[in-house]
């Protein structure tokens, strides 16, 4: 069972969640895409907190779930692909993350499906072994399989979207920017970003048991 401090922690972390969203509920750049993306948040807030008193992750999991959530509603209030971290750099530091790259599209939606698999193998890895007997190398396995479906799910769930709801708020949605190989690389991503979550968590319990 949590501590009455870890009780408090996620507790903290559910109330700074909603202070951030209610500034980016206001008046998003895509009012429509918002909803959509948002569709997200209303279907996982519930399951993330009934799931919490379940299985009680760690405030290592609970944070870097927290800190997702506040990256995907970032994300629904400029849309992914318009998100202006070059501005946010060049007001910062004279000049634009992109330039200074390289890069010639938004890359904000590749960060975040990284980040998507690094930010849950902590949640995953600490489930699997509440409920399985399985070895430390099987729990991150099983952990990158899971990342790099609920992956493939949400491509799938996201062309559905688009397909039916069509026109520029599908193609919003999407986010593609034009790259035809973009879902294959948004699932890539999450898979890399599962797979240095997995070493990490091998290195902490090595150093641990050291």
């Amino acid at each position: 069972m949590p501590s009455s401090s870890d009780n408090r922690y996620a507790l903290i972390l559910f109330c700074l969640f909603w202070l951030a969203w209610v500034p980016l509920a206001i008046d998003p750049l895509y009012p429509h895409d918002w909803l959509l993306e948002n569709m997200l948040v209303f279907i996982s807030v519930p399951l993330v907190w009934i799931g919490w008193r379940r299985y009680h992750p760690s405030r290592t999991a609970s944070t870097a779930i927290f800190l997702f959530a506040l990256l995907h509603i970032l994300g629904a209030h400029y849309t992914y692909a318009e998100v202006p971290y070059n501005h946010w750099t060049t007001e910062l530091f004279g000049s634009s993350l992109n330039e200074a790259l390289g890069w010639q599209r938004n890359h904000f939606d590749r960060l975040v499906h990284g980040l998507f698999g690094l930010l849950f193998m902590p949640l995953f890895t600490e489930i699997f072994q509440q409920r399985l007997s399985a070895s430390r190398r099987w729990q991150a396995g099983l952990g990158v399989m899971l990342v790099l479906a609920i992956s493939a799910i949400y491509e799938i769930i996201e062309w559905i979207a688009a397909v039916n709801v069509g026109g520029d708020l599908g193609q919003a949605y999407l986010g593609t920017q034009g790259d035809v190989w973009d879902a294959q690389k948004d699932m890539a991503l999450a898979g890399l970003g599962a797979v240095i979550g997995a070493i990490w968590i091998s290195l902490r319990n090595l150093d641990r048991r050291q």
